[in-house]
């Protein structure tokens, strides 16, 4: 044998070069990955979220309450999209995921103010994900303090020496202790649903094809949906199962409350996780060995854990990256599964999140049906 032969070993890097040049997909995924992380990471992320959306319900219109609400949207934090006409619809707009915070102003604000009776200022958070509210409400203060010093002129200038002229009262909605599992823990049924669903059936097709019975599964006498369809559903008890062991751990080990309806949820659960079976199955029709259906199956888990809300505050990321993120089914699934478990979310309430997980089911399932192929060529 000898030692070593440095044109023997050229040789072999010369062969693994072609070979790399040839499979074009891996070649791609071996450079796209890395710039996906950075564009993601470098521009999608924020953790300091901006213009969270706002509605008002102002009982009381007066200057003060204008200036109030001026300096509110001035900070940058609150988007002030929308004045509502009383409570019901306030609590809709937060249960149903509209608005970020609520803000009430009480009837006789500018009176009680005048008087030095310091009036309420009531502010609701949706605080599900602790994340996307604390430094809102933490700049909150600083603003209700400061946004009527203009306005406290004449007799009312000694208002501007107390501590604070009016009351703030925030409550955390949903969390208001503010603990991070029992947003962390609802999204992990998500996360891992995606991540296994894809991954396990995306290799179905492939399996198939490198271990030889494809040939057997053409020959018999069965149409693309039946093979599609034969394929998924046992994966569907497989989710099941997963799903009975994180809402297990999420209610006994993290105390995470479940307020809703565990029905409702498992029915919504068929959507997701076929949604991520037909994903998985379409990768399959593409790839030509396993190893380049797991690296599409990361290629998709990747924006879906970043871009879905689930790590970072989605409202934080910019324009494009949350419309990109509207497309994924995870980022649907979220909002609903932290809307049943911790606001008691009935189907009313998340049949907007619904339509797009079914639209995203029907695309993706006419696209497997079109690349399933009959024959081996």
């Amino acid at each position: 044998m000898g030692g070593l032969s440095f044109s023997r070993l050229l040789a072999v890097m010369v062969k693994e070069l072609i070979q790399m040049r040839r499979d074009r997909l891996t070649f791609a995924m071996m450079v796209g990955v890395p710039i996906l992380q950075l564009i993601l990471f470098g521009f999608a992320i924020n953790a300091d979220p901006k213009r969270l959306p706002t509605a008002v319900l102002t009982a009381d219109v007066s200057p003060f309450a204008r200036s109030l609400v001026a300096a509110l949207g001035n900070s940058g934090y609150f988007d002030i999209g929308r004045a509502v006409s009383g409570e019901a619809e306030l609590d809709r707009l937060l249960a149903t995921g509209q608005v970020q915070f609520a803000i009430t102003i009480p009837a006789g604000f500018s009176r009680d103010l005048q008087r030095g009776e310091r009036p309420v200022l009531l502010v609701e958070a949706d605080a599900t994900d602790p994340a996307a509210t604390s430094n809102a409400l933490s700049a909150l203060s600083v603003i209700a303090r400061q946004a009527l010093d203009p306005d406290l002129v004449g007799p009312l200038a000694a208002l501007r020496s107390t501590p604070d002229p009016i009351e703030l009262r925030v409550h955390r909605r949903y969390n208001p202790e503010g603990i991070t599992q029992y947003n962390v823990v609802p999204g992990l049924m998500g996360v891992v649903l995606t991540m296994t669903m894809v991954m396990m059936t995306a290799l179905a097709v492939t399996r198939e094809r490198e271990r030889g019975t494809m040939e057997n599964l053409l020959a018999m006498p069965v149409r693309p949906f039946e093979v599609m369809l034969g394929k998924i559903v046992p994966f569907i008890g497989v989710g099941y199962v997963q799903v009975l062991l994180i809402v297990g751990a999420a209610r006994l080990l993290f105390g995470v409350p479940i307020v809703g309806s565990l029905l409702l949820l498992s029915a919504v659960l068929v959507v997701f996780i076929a949604a991520n079976l037909a994903v998985g199955f379409t990768f399959s029709t593409l790839a030509k060995n396993q190893l380049q259906a797991m690296q599409m199956s990361f290629f998709f888990f990747l924006p879906s854990m970043l871009l879905s809300g689930f790590m970072f505050p989605f409202r934080g990321m910019p324009g494009w990256a949350q419309a990109v993120g509207e497309i994924l089914p995870l980022t649907h699934f979220l909002r609903i599964v932290r809307g049943i478990l911790l606001k008691g979310n009935g189907f009313a309430d998340i049949v907007g999140e619904l339509a797009p997980l079914l639209a995203f089911l029907l695309v993706v399932t006419v696209v497997a049906l079109k690349r399933y192929r009959q024959t081996l060529d």
